[in-house]
């Protein structure tokens, strides 16, 4: 299940400078340090910006135990909404490394790549972190908690995975799915996964 940290401040004078409210900015990935997420997602809402930090359940092995701690879906980023035009203060931040972009200018991620990542969180469904697929098809889920969501079905361990990507960030998540009907994109031929 994706846990997640969202957070949403309304803007001050650090903040957004603009009439637009900051729920109307485009989402933007944020690379931090490693281990420092949460911390630069907190800091990022206390100037006032909406930040997004989606968490999964990770098993950790200690000497003694094994332990689920709330680990980042894709460590090392966050995303944030912000004016292209007035990023100095989120390069500022602590823990900030850089904005990812293209030749040091910002790239927006595609709405529908966050609200993918949100209503995976919102399915309950065990997921965990994904390398980005170079080939597969891409496919859209017809029914069940994730309806309408678009991925890609991959095989591991003898199971059907769904994998929704972050294409800026080159990074994926992967759902189980069982007996969920998926359509591909390109075709209009139905494939039924049932595992």
């Amino acid at each position: 299940m994706i846990l997640i940290r969202d957070s949403v401040a309304p803007p001050n004078d650090i903040g957004q400078h603009a009439a637009k409210p900051a729920s109307q900015w485009p989402w933007f990935a944020v690379q931090v340090r490693t281990r420092h997420e949460m911390g630069t997602a907190d800091h990022l809402q206390a100037i006032g910006y909406e930040s997004f930090l989606p968490l999964y359940k990770a098993k950790r092995l200690w000497s003694d135990r094994v332990k689920h701690v709330d680990s980042p879906l894709f460590p090392g980023y966050i995303f944030c909404r912000f004016n292209s035009q007035n990023w100095l203060p989120i390069l500022k931040s602590p823990g900030v490394i850089q904005v990812v972009g293209y030749n040091r200018v910002p790239v927006p991620i595609e709405d529908f790549e966050i609200e993918a990542i949100r209503t995976l969180g919102a399915s309950g469904l065990p997921n965990q972190p994904w390398p980005f697929p170079k080939v597969g098809d891409r496919v859209r889920i017809e029914s069940g908690p994730l309806r309408g969501i678009e991925g890609i079905v991959v095989e591991f361990k003898n199971r059907q995975q769904f994998v929704v990507s972050v294409t800026l960030l080159q990074r994926s998540v992967a759902v189980q799915i069982d007996s969920l009907c998926v359509t591909s994109v390109c075709a209009t031929t139905r494939l039924c996964t049932v595992t």
